[in-house]
């Protein structure tokens, strides 16, 4: 529901940054409706801030968000995977993945085995020590994540969670059927 300057209803309860930009460019631009930025923005803002926050026990472990992407695809897949299904689970492209596996191979944390059919594919799966530090570090950043959480009440992460999982299917979705 837009209220009548253009703004969401229920978007003005604090102040923040992204409060600041949508006055700025309602200043610049008062015949436009900001309120998406207001969405988007704030999603945009949180993501940032979440994660350079969440990245401090990666650092701590020498690890990379990406890295640990790629180790945590192979964990909770239980599974061995090739890289192009690794480039599809992290949402990364094969170069990519390609430079960190070589990375995480030398580092002793994933090991990779030839298909006995095809020479090209390889099977990626973690070594004891990549399936130890996942395990290790998961926890910290859950416990993270929880008291990052604890502003909105239970019910409230509930709604977020409901409209954030709803918002995300809608954009899998569409963005899917372009790229075929």
């Amino acid at each position: 529901m837009t209220a009548a300057n253009g703004r969401h209803a229920g978007a003005t309860r604090g102040e923040d940054t992204v409060s600041g930009v949508v006055r700025q460019w309602q200043a610049v631009h008062p015949d436009l409706d900001t309120g998406p930025m207001e969405v988007i923005g704030r999603i945009n803002r949180c993501a940032a801030l979440l994660q350079q926050a969440e990245d401090a026990p990666l650092r701590r472990a020498g690890l990379s968000r990406p890295e640990f992407d790629l180790l945590g695809a192979l964990r909770r897949t239980g599974h061995e995977l090739t890289p192009g299904e690794l480039a599809r689970e992290t949402f990364s492209s094969g170069a990519a993945v390609t430079k960190r596996l070589k990375q995480l191979t030398e580092r002793g944390l994933v090991e990779r085995r030839g298909d006995t059919r095809d020479r090209r594919v390889a099977h990626l799966r973690l070594t004891e020590a990549g399936r130890d530090l996942v395990d290790g570090i998961l926890p910290e950043q859950l416990a993270y994540e929880t008291s990052v959480l604890a502003v909105l009440d239970p019910p409230g992460q509930g709604e977020l969670a409901g409209l954030l999982g709803e918002l995300l299917g809608r954009l899998e979705g569409r963005l899917g059927a372009l790229r075929t």
